[in-house]
């Protein structure tokens, strides 16, 4: 086979094609392989018929068909998978080849696999890819992260085959060493839960308080994408609200409500544990998933818990509708804050250095959690790279105060109503807690100090000094070893 490819792709479902399908159309040559090789003829004689698209039979074949430095893209699934590739690709290739793993892995296999495949002298990329079935197709976000050196060699592709923003920027660029590229992708994807549920909490808001029918909910929807809270997720949230089945039902209303999940916000939430931050709507998020596969279970507790308050509105609903507006703006923008507070941590933790600006960059177009405001963001960390917190800001300082009384009505409205909107709670007690001088934790400290002696710090001395108090007579003076997990 003569070298005619500009890079190959293993993995022909759904963002498998649709990627090769969108690299051809920006003049690359590809060449496709699957595992089942039946998917490979189907695929060429298929979608592919009559593009610059090869159909290899086997690992020897795809890697024949492609240039120096061959280019290998694994679009399989997560795990167990991307290593048995690597290791029937790696004696196929030569050294300052690259490997390219593009699917949903977690950041710490990332970095295993950058070491394994630099040891074998090759290259190894881990690129977070978002925007779904059609973003693939027509230009997705795309975070890559790995060995640095292969960066060259892929990024005409990678920013070739990106959405693009209004002046023509792609979205991609470069994130990091190691896992950074897969981690970007996982907090993103966090992200994505939050705004997911925090939309999902408005909306039953509107249906269960308000008694909003699904075309009023629409048109709602539809007047906050034309405005600041313009998105991917409340352009399709609009969409959805919209969609009749044939007998003039919405199809919204026949939708069970248990939802899925595939593990990365999951991720999110225990990596955000581990480094001791407070990605508490994230969190709250993945939780609310979790409450709603219990389908059966709720149904049975409903007959058994039926003490709680029966939802009515009798206010203004115009101005309440204005207030769920801000409340979601708001608590969206609490969202980002805490996921960039956790790559600011996750930056210094494990040594990478990540442009936060060009991250949201790589997000305005192409990936689900695309937003007018993340224009916004970047403008925020290019003017200050050190910024702490988002909401330290000055546009996002005046936006959230300014927005946050809606946030506190609507919050306080769902309580009072019985309705459970775990994430818009997290949103406001972050808040409220962040800009507060004085927490309640020197008592849970003293707690600490009572029954296991591991100290505390003093309001009258300087930070880093610990002490001891024998609260009981009997405890003595040995003091526990201070640490932080």
């Amino acid at each position: 086979m003569n070298e005619v490819s500009d890079i190959g792709v293993i993995g022909l479902a759904v963002m498998g094609e649709n990627l090769i399908l969108n690299m051809e159309s920006k003049g690359f040559h590809v060449s496709a392989f699957n595992r089942s090789v039946d998917k490979v003829e189907h695929f060429v004689n298929g979608r592919a018929k009559g593009k610059n698209i090869y159909g290899a039979k086997s690992i020897e074949d795809l890697v024949s068909s492609l240039k120096s430095p061959r280019k290998v893209m694994l679009m399989v699934k997560a795990g167990k998978p991307v290593d048995d590739f690597i290791d029937l690709l790696i004696p196929h290739l030569d050294k300052g080849d690259i490997i390219i793993d593009g699917g949903n892995s977690h950041f710490p296999d990332t970095e295993r696999r950058v070491k394994y495949v630099e040891s074998k002298g090759l290259y190894f990329i881990g690129t977070g890819v978002s925007g779904g079935e059609e973003g693939a197709l027509l230009g997705p976000s795309i975070m890559p992260g790995g060995s640095k050196e292969a960066w060259p060699a892929v990024k005409p592709i990678f920013q070739g085959i990106a959405a693009k923003v209004a002046d023509g920027a792609p979205c991609c660029d470069w994130v990091g060493t190691g896992g950074a590229g897969h981690f970007v992708k996982m907090v993103h994807n966090g992200i994505e839960y939050g705004d997911m549920q925090l939309i999902n909490e408005i909306y039953h808001i509107m249906k269960n308080v308000l008694g909003m029918p699904a075309d009023e909910m629409h048109e709602v929807f539809k007047e906050w994408n034309e405005g600041e809270l313009d998105s991917y997720l409340i352009e399709i949230t609009r969409d959805i609200l919209a969609y009749k089945e044939a007998d003039g039902t919405p199809i919204i209303d026949r939708i069970l409500d248990t939802a899925g999940q595939k593990g990365t916000g999951k991720w999110t939430g225990t990596v955000a544990l581990e480094l001791g931050v407070p990605l508490t709507l994230i969190t709250e998020s993945v939780f609310a998933r979790c409450l709603s596969a219990l389908k059966d279970e709720r149904v049975a507790a409903s007959k058994v818990l039926t003490a709680g308050p029966t939802p009515a509105f009798d206010g203004d609903k115009k101005a309440f509708i204005d207030h769920l507006r801000d409340a979601l703006y708001a608590a969206k923008v609490i969202s980002y804050a805490q996921g960039y507070q956790m790559m600011k941590a996750a930056a210094k933790e494990y040594n990478w250095e990540l442009s936060y600006g060009n991250i949201a960059l790589m997000w305005r177009g192409g990936c689900i959690i695309r937003s007018r405001f993340l224009g916004n963001i970047k403008e925020a960390f290019d003017k200050n790279p050190d910024l702490a917190n988002l909401l330290l800001d000055p546009y996002f300082a005046e936006k959230i105060q300014t927005c946050q009384n809606g946030l506190r009505q609507v919050a306080s409205t769902a309580i009072q109503n019985g309705i459970p909107v775990p994430c818009l709670n997290a949103a406001i007690s972050f808040y409220d807690g962040y800009r507060t001088e004085r927490l309640p934790a020197n008592l849970l400290q003293a707690q600490r100090d009572y029954f296991g002696a591991h100290t505390y710090e003093r309001t009258d001395k300087p930070r880093g000094q610990f002490f001891h108090t024998n609260w009981t007579g009997r405890g003595g003076d040995t003091a526990s070893t201070t640490y932080d997990v």
